[in-house]
């Protein structure tokens, strides 16, 4: 549905964006991680049609996004820090919703009210972080929009609301097939929702795969042998970080488990675990391995 293409966005001098290719099938939540300053943000905005690529393109339907009213119609951007017109009332904020998405829903934002239980007459800048978080959603997903581009969405809900905003979109992407491109410095989440992610780094797409294939291609393996490690073991393997704990070997490694199963067998070890890795673990290690790791601190 979503079809990024060789595109690059830049500031003045900086390069924000540098030829990312991206795919993003219909009815999926595509997750986007990187470290600070990647350019998540610059590529969420660019595929909305916030921002103009200076080269490349950005397709939804096989439509160029920027400057496509019809297009905008269908998609809904969720900034990291929220905006509502001064003194403005979430009442005010549904009728100009209303006036600009075809598809607003007046039934569903009714429903709606009883799920976040706001006043709608309070004014939108009176209310806590969280609570204008919430009234973000509750006019995003009234509009009934195709696509949702969240950036940092769940910032400042509590556990309660979050998991609550998690079903409804689980649940729009069950009944609608809703697509949604969600970024997030909270790891374990985007784990728990989506189905495919990608990992920028300094503007460009380091991976992009299904969820459940990036954590079958890497490993962590504790490992210990009576006499030592040989010296060819796992030469043959992408090691991405190595450890010593005592006479207990750490390794993290890419490769299919049967395959790395089969290869640590064959030298005997004395003891052998072979264990799955979170969504962060693998973030830490795949930054590493492109020289953004975490440092020894002595404080």
């Amino acid at each position: 549905m979503i079809h990024v293409h060789d595109l690059y966005k830049q500031f003045e001098n900086f390069e924000a964006v540098k030829g990312i290719e991206l795919h993003i099938k219909k009815g999926s939540i595509y997750g986007l991680l990187g470290s600070n300053g990647a350019g998540k943000t610059s590529l969420l905005k660019t595929i909305a049609g916030i921002y103009k690529p200076n080269a490349g393109q950005v397709l939804i339907e096989d439509k160029a996004i920027f400057e496509n009213i019809e297009m905008k119609q269908r998609v809904i951007f969720l900034a990291d820090q929220l905006y509502f017109f001064p003194n403005t009332t979430i009442k005010q904020a549904a009728r100009f919703h209303s006036d600009i998405y075809t598809n607003w829903n007046n039934e569903r934002f009714s429903r709606l009210q009883e799920i976040f239980n706001i006043d709608i007459n309070k004014k939108v800048h009176r209310l806590s972080k969280g609570m204008q978080r919430q009234v973000a959603f509750w006019l995003a997903l009234s509009t009934m929009p195709d696509i949702l581009i969240l950036d940092e969405p769940f910032d400042g809900l509590d556990a309660v609301m979050r998991q609550k905003i998690k079903n409804m979109l689980i649940q729009d992407v069950a009944e609608r097939e809703l697509t949604i491109l969600i970024s997030s410095h909270n790891l374990r989440e985007v784990e728990d929702l989506c189905d495919s992610v990608g990992i920028m780094h300094n503007g460009k797409l380091m991976i992009e795969k299904d969820l459940d294939d990036l954590k079958s291609d890497i490993h962590k393996i504790q490992v210990a042998f009576k006499t030592g490690v040989p010296d060819d073991f796992l030469s043959n393997y992408n090691v991405l970080y190595k450890e010593e704990r005592g006479s207990v070997k750490l390794f993290i490694v890419r490769g299919k488990e049967d395959s790395i199963e089969h290869h640590v067998h064959s030298y005997s070890p004395a003891i052998f675990d072979l264990l799955p890795l979170t969504l962060e673990e693998i973030f830490i290690y795949e930054m590493r391995d492109v020289g953004y790791a975490i440092e020894n601190i002595v404080v």
